[in-house]
């Protein structure tokens, strides 16, 4: 594990060089907030609430989500991983005793640590702004639920960039594979609209859905979208489930196109 706690101090001193364009994305992202406000606000007009839920939970919801996705969303693996195995990076990783997937993985929390430290800094400057209309449930147990749920969201983030990345050995350009899980996943993540507000039985069929897992399901904890404890434990029995699948479709995936990759030269 020592080999990947340095790939992972390594990644934190890379990341780190380009801590302002994080930082500048961050204050980007309020703007988006911002549309969020003014779109749901005028959905709320003369409504006190939509789906059970008020405006200032909606809303609360929305930001939750916005760092979520900085914590543990994975933005550019996929492109990197790709690039790796198109020029031949990847060969040195199969002359040494090192785990791929571990080393990309250590990169990736390496990464997010940062994206997500940094994203707290908008945040707490926008607060005077919106904590008046902030509101946060207050069981105790959903923190501990929720962060557990975001280890989970990660796992899976990254193992279905991981995916993609792999698909590099049988074909050149993933890019097209990419726009089109992206598409799927704001929808099905919860990053347009929260979830509960699509008819039951669509919004059932997304609940065993790894989209579902991403970011919507430790967002719904965090802010109460889920109710009871009891639908969470089956929640994180379902993701566990998601995340044991994708690792193993990873592994397969990186053997089967280990028989198709030709390395040449030193």
């Amino acid at each position: 594990m020592n080999k990947y706690r340095h790939a992972f101090l390594i990644g934190l001193q890379s990341n780190l060089v380009y801590r302002w364009n994080f930082a500048v994305r961050g204050f980007f992202s309020m703007f988006h907030l911002a549309v969020v406000f003014i779109l749901w606000g005028a959905a709320y007009t003369g409504a006190s609430d939509i789906g059970g839920f008020s405006f200032g939970q909606t809303l609360t919801y929305f930001l939750v989500m916005l760092v979520l996705q900085f914590f543990v969303g994975a933005f550019n693996e996929d492109y990197q991983i790709s690039e790796e195995i198109r020029n031949g990076l990847i060969n040195q990783f199969l002359l040494k005793p090192i785990n791929y997937f571990l080393y990309r993985f250590s990169i990736f929390l390496a990464a997010r640590m940062v994206t997500g430290a940094l994203v707290l800094i908008p945040l707490v400057c926008a607060m005077p702004l919106l904590h008046s209309y902030l509101s946060l449930p207050h069981d105790l147990w959903r923190l501990p639920l929720g962060l557990v749920a975001m280890a989970g969201s990660a796992l899976i983030q990254f193992s279905i960039a991981y995916c993609f990345g792999m698909l590099t050995f049988w074909f050149l350009e993933i890019q097209g594979f990419v726009i089109l899980s992206m598409a799927i996943e704001s929808v099905l993540g919860g990053q347009m609209f929260p979830l509960d507000l699509l008819p039951g039985w669509i919004y059932r069929i997304a609940q065993f859905l790894p989209f579902y897992y991403q970011t919507y399901f430790p967002a719904a904890i965090f802010t109460g979208r889920i109710h009871e404890i009891g639908q969470v434990g089956q929640g994180l029995a379902v993701q566990l489930f998601w995340v044991v699948v994708l690792l193993g479709v990873n592994q397969l995936l990186w053997r089967r196109g280990l028989r198709r990759h030709t390395a040449v030269g030193g």
